[in-house]
């Protein structure tokens, strides 16, 4: 029984699937469009309303990790060399993501004024088609997840959606918890004015280190 356990297990790597982990949280840590929305929706409108956006948004990253999954699946599918074609250009544009993240700004711009509160649907509905709609979520997911596949042995497509999974899990809790203690966010940013100088660089590592890993990992 134990032997058929290793068996069943021996296939995925786990050091991979921790490591994409750590990367996912990372990424949702550091400062961007959706987390600031999230907590902006928060403290001007509470925390029903960023938790409704933060749904939304969730529900956004399933579309295109199935669209991921399936699209480059059959790619794999049918050539090694496209799909390393497809890694060399996700280290590329991680890569350039670190270097417009390095010329940008590293202050948080919180614009929080209190507006006339929209409902948790309407907010589920903006949040979903602000993920679904833009592409630049789809060029990040084709540079991001291809690289962490975990197993030679395991259905492509069912791995791309493992990861899809993790990311949306990982982001949900870091954007939840964003929603949920906004004041206290908001207060520690006005009074640390150096957090986005951290977190700027913090997204910078992540980038490079992701990019490096591409690069170097054989498949």
């Amino acid at each position: 029984m134990n032997s058929l356990l290793v068996l069943s297990l021996e296939p995925i790597n786990y050091s991979i699937l921790i490591g994409f982990v750590i990367s996912a949280l990372a990424l949702a840590i550091s400062p961007g469009p959706d987390n600031i929305f999230v907590l902006t929706q928060s403290i001007s409108n509470g925390t029903k309303s960023g938790l409704a956006t933060v749904a939304g948004l969730m529900s956004g990253c399933l579309v295109h990790t199935t669209l991921l999954a399936f699209g480059v699946s059959e790619i794999i599918k049918r050539s090694d060399t496209l799909f390393f074609a497809i890694k060399l250009f996700g280290a590329l544009y991680l890569l350039y993501l670190a270097y417009m993240v390095y010329r940008s700004d590293a202050s948080i711009l919180l614009d929080a004024k209190k507006e006339k509160a929209s409902s948790p649907m309407k907010l589920f509905r903006i949040g979903f088609t602000m993920n679904v709609l833009n592409p630049k979520v789809t060029i990040f997911f084709l540079a991001f997840f291809p690289g962490f596949l975990f197993s030679d042995e395991l259905n492509t497509v069912i791995q791309f959606y493992v990861l899809g999974f993790i990311f949306i899990l990982s982001a949900s809790l870091v954007f939840g918890s964003i929603a949920v203690l906004a004041g206290s966010i908001s207060t520690y940013l006005k009074q640390h004015k150096n957090t986005g100088l951290y977190l700027k660089w913090l997204q910078i590592i992540v980038f490079v280190g992701i990019a490096l890993y591409l690069l170097l990992s054989d498949k």
